[in-house]
C-alpha cells in the first residue's frame, strides 16, 4: 500500500457546537470532544500501516486531539491553523448575515482575516512538504475544520473554494493517497470508532 496523508480534525469545543468561527482562540476540548478524539485514535490505528510523522496546529484542541488520539507530535507549527476569521472571530454565519447577506467563508471576503488566496498558499506550502514527506511514510495533520477542507481541496488540484463540498465534523478524519500518480480522496469525514 502507498503511504498516505491523515488530516485529523481536532474534537469537539463549545464554540464547534454553537457555530461560532474559530480561528486564532486557543478554547479546549468539551469532555464530549476528549472522548471523541480518543476515539479517532481507536479508527487511526485501524488506518496507519506504522509510524508516521505527525505535525499538529499549535492551538490546543488540535494538540489535546493528538495526545488522547494517542499520537506523539513531532513537530507544532502555525501553518495548520485555522483559517484566520478576523473581524468574524468568535462569530456564527447567522450573526454575519445579519450585515452581509449570502456570507459565507467560502465566497465573501473576511475583514481583517485570511483571504482565500491567503489560504489557498498557506495550504500548498503545507502540501509541498507533505508530497515529500509521504514518500518516507504516512502522515498524520491534526488542524480544524476549515482548513483541513482546503487541504482536501488542493491536494486534488481543486480551488480553495471547493472545499465548501467536503465536510469534516469534529475528529473527523481524512484519508488522501493517490492512484497511479493521481491525487486521490480516499475517505472523507470518516467518524471516531464507537469504542475505543
Amino acid at each position: 500500500m502507498a503511504n498516505r496523508l491523515f488530516l485529523l480534525r481536532h474534537g469537539q469545543t463549545e464554540w464547534s457546537v454553537n457555530g461560532r468561527h474559530t480561528g486564532r482562540t486557543d478554547i479546549p476540548l468539551t469532555p464530549a470532544g476528549e472522548e471523541q478524539a480518543r476515539r479517532a485514535g481507536a479508527t487511526l490505528r485501524t488506518l496507519v500501516g506504522g509510524p508516521a510523522l505527525v505535525i499538529s496546529s499549535p492551538r490546543q484542541r488540535s494538540l489535546r486531539t493528538a495526545e488522547l488520539a494517542g499520537l506523539r507530535v513531532d513537530e507544532v507549527t502555525e501553518e495548520l491553523g485555522e483559517w484566520d476569521y478576523g473581524d468574524y472571530e468568535g462569530i456564527t454565519t447567522p450573526q454575519i448575515r445579519e450585515t452581509v447577506p449570502g456570507w459565507t467563508v467560502w465566497t465573501h471576503p473576511i475583514p481583517g482575516g485570511e483571504s482565500t488566496d491567503d489560504v489557498t498558499a498557506r495550504a500548498d506550502k503545507v502540501l509541498g512538504r507533505v508530497r515529500r514527506e509521504v514518500e518516507s511514510g504516512d502522515v498524520i495533520l491534526v488542524g480544524h475544520g476549515h482548513f483541513s477542507r482546503v487541504l482536501v481541496s488542493r491536494w486534488i488540484g481543486s480551488p480553495a473554494t471547493a472545499g465548501v463540498h467536503f465536510g469534516l465534523d469534529a475528529s473527523g478524519i481524512a484519508v488522501l493517497g493517490d492512484e497511479r500518480g493521481v491525487p486521490q480522496i480516499e475517505h472523507l469525514n470518516l467518524l471516531p470508532a464507537l469504542e475505543a
